[in-house]
């Protein structure tokens, strides 16, 4: 009996790495230290009330926000071991199999369990008050999306210390993630955590789009509406349309691996090429779903701090949309060398280009805006600023990429590399850090340490040139991705060594944020005016941290920068009474199932992993009784009277 708890542990558990047993004691001790925590400070109940089952859509913020900043240490950390193995020819620092493991799960982590937690993070903080709303359109929903997010990372997060972790790239082409090439765990863990996690973003989508259409206050029409919040409706158009092609294609994988079937293996009759064409129908908008929303937030930064009205407001609209709808025509060129046809690879090489010009048209929108304004630098800015030289780049990279017969030369070359990072880095991060450090004010009801701010701006922007540019030159030179080591007679050390360094600047950057956001909980800087920037939408007309209602009574819209106009109209002594009197506001209540619901889809999926029917039928049991138990559920939501409103509003106002 001992033998076989012996072996089966063995194979359960990834043994016989320092780095995985280090990787063990820490999940342990932080366990055993959040459990001892909450159990002495008796916070039990509160965690549960406040957090677990809350449906209030800034507090979803929050948790989509913490988890993301976890998941960009995670994965960050994963970049550094990739740069330490790379550092000089033949280092023994991780094993190739390892080192393939590494990559695969640190692209996975960041795109889907860092960038976008954080952009939906965003989307819950700024875009219901934005727009005037009390909530989402569906706050049920969101708080499943947010657990259904959780779970999954959760679920693929496991897997490098139970049953390993995958190891056929971030997005796990055939042959090597069917069985042949992946016998283990490893990409059941990248299916079904990618899947569960990929259900709630496709939620998210559909609420967002719900929210935008159809909670917009009084006035506030299609012309009036805050860039942060068009874009944030491009992305979900785009989320709509390209997650469900994720959720088949994963599927479709499934059954190959689980069933034996063939629908991408040759030998039965299948096309790896089709999985190909299908991943990368979501994978390249997911690119721009990223990134849109981190151009809504450059425009409402730099609009905020030049003091002036965002320059070409339906130029930029256009651009927005126009990007969500081409990006779903660009997939092909990601794979240019596979051999699909002249005509083929022209369409997309032609596409490709024309994508490029909206964005273009935003780069120079935001410069005008910048021209004869009012300028200030604080860290939202300094991050906007540093991002338009360096998505310059990323694009001019990429439309070298984007001529066909010259992707035959970049192509799966360190060069691609150095163009995926300083478009999603340059492009995305810097964007989420400078909505993330404009907004915090609104979400906690104090600001961030500017001076601890601007050394963390300052050493990973240093770190980030450092870590990229280098790649650029071993990749024309023709170091191909996917490597783990390479020879001194390569001459690529000095350079991949330099990269190195630049890399582990980034990761002292990374150590100042969290510097900035401990040091700024201890030393609180309340805000006590509700708009400390200056800010010109409606989210700076209500006290910080926003009250659990959001407004008092529904804001009544007259111009596209309402705030902004408004405080012109107070200064000038010509404001006009234009809100309602104090009525109850009907509220949603808090729920338990989305938190339970997404615990069964985690189960169901761990025993999918691992074959075990007996737990995955159970798991899917629950998900069915959870959604049985909401559609009988009659008593979801409560009105807050306007004595409780007069309490809570005169309390606020009082420290503004």
């Amino acid at each position: 009996m001992l033998d076989k708890l012996i072996n089966f542990a063995s194979w359960f558990f990834v043994t016989g790495d320092p780095l995985i047993y280090g990787a063990d004691v820490a999940i342990v001790v932080t366990v055993i230290a959040i459990v001892f925590a909450l159990t002495y400070f008796k916070k039990w109940g509160w965690l549960w009330r406040e957090w677990l089952t809350t449906v209030d859509h800034k507090r979803v913020g929050i948790m989509y926000i913490v988890s993301a900043l976890l998941m960009l240490f995670r994965g960050g950390f994963d970049a550094l071991m990739l740069r330490t193995q790379l550092s000089f020819p033949d280092m023994k620092f991780l094993s190739p199999e390892h080192y393939n493991q590494v990559f695969t799960t640190h692209g996975v982590i960041m795109i889907l369990f860092m960038a976008m937690p954080l952009m939906f993070g965003l989307f819950n903080i700024a875009v219901p008050l934005q727009i005037g709303a009390r909530d989402v359109a569906f706050p049920f929903l969101n708080a499943l999306s947010f657990w259904l997010f959780f779970f999954g990372a959760m679920l693929f997060n496991m897997s490098f210390v139970i049953g390993g972790s995958a190891d056929a790239g971030w997005l796990s082409y055939p042959p090597l993630s069917e069985m042949t090439g992946s016998p283990g765990v490893g990409e059941d863990f990248y299916i079904w955590g990618v899947q569960i996690s990929g259900i709630g973003s496709l939620m998210t989508g559909i609420n967002f789009i719900a929210t935008i259409v159809k909670m917009r206050a009084p006035g506030m029409s299609w012309s009036r509406m805050p860039m942060f919040t068009w874009s944030v409706l491009a992305s979900c158009i785009a989320i709509i349309a390209a997650f469900p092609v994720l959720t088949v294609t994963l599927a479709l994988l499934f059954v190959d691996r689980y069933l034996g079937a063939h629908i991408f293996t040759m030998d039965g009759g299948g096309n790896a090429m089709m999985y190909v064409n299908l991943i990368w129908m979501w994978g390249h908008p997911e690119v721009y779903i990223v990134v849109l929303p981190a151009f809504g937030v450059y425009s409402e930064v730099v609009a905020t701090f030049s003091k002036k009205r965002l320059f070409g407001y339906a130029s930029m609209v256009f651009a927005m949309m126009a990007i969500s709808v081409v990006s779903y025509y660009t997939w092909l060129h990601h794979f240019f060398t596979m051999g699909s046809g002249a005509n083929v690879n022209t369409f997309f090489a032609i596409s490709t280009m024309i994508i490029s010009i909206p964005t273009g048209v935003k780069i120079f929108n935001w410069l005008f805006t910048m021209y004869r304004g009012r300028l200030s630098f604080p860290t939202p800015m300094l991050w906007t600023i540093a991002f338009i030289p360096c998505f310059v780049i990323g694009g001019m990279t990429g439309v070298m990429l984007s001529v066909a017969p010259a992707d035959f030369q970049f192509h799966n070359s360190y060069f691609l590399i150095a163009h995926f990072h300083q478009v999603l880095i340059g492009g995305a991060v810097f964007g989420y850090f400078a909505g993330l450090f404009y907004w915090w004010p609104k979400i906690f009801g104090f600001k961030l340490n500017e001076t601890i701010g601007k050394w963390a701006f300052w050493v990973w922007n240093i770190g980030f040139y450092v870590c990229f540019m280098p790649q650029y030159v071993v990749g024309l030179d023709g170091m191909t991705r996917r490597i783990s080591t390479y020879g001194w007679d390569k001459g690529w050390w000095g350079l991949n060594f330099a990269s190195t360094v630049g890399g582990f600047l980034m990761g002292i950057g990374f150590l100042f944020l969290v510097w900035q956001i401990a040091h700024s909980i201890k030393f609180m800087e309340m805000d006590t005016t509700g708009d400390p920037w200056g800010g010109r939408t409606l989210e700076w007309s209500i006290p910080s941290p926003a009250p659990l209602y959001n407004f008092a009574t529904t804001p009544i819209v007259t111009d596209r920068d309402e705030w902004w106009e408004e405080k012109q109209r107070m200064a000038a002594g010509k404001a006009e009474k234009k809100r309602q009197e104090l009525s109850p506001i009907h509220m949603p209540k808090n729920s338990a199932i989305p938190f339970l619901q997404a615990i069964c889809w985690f189960t169901a999926g761990f025993g999918l992993v691992f074959h075990w029917l007996w737990i995955a039928i159970p798991g899917f049991l629950g998900v069915a009784a959870t959604l049985l138990a909401h559609s009988f559920n009659y008593d979801t939501d409560y009105y807050i009277s306007v004595d409780e409103i007069k309490r809570r509003e005169a309390a606020a106002r009082r420290t503004v």
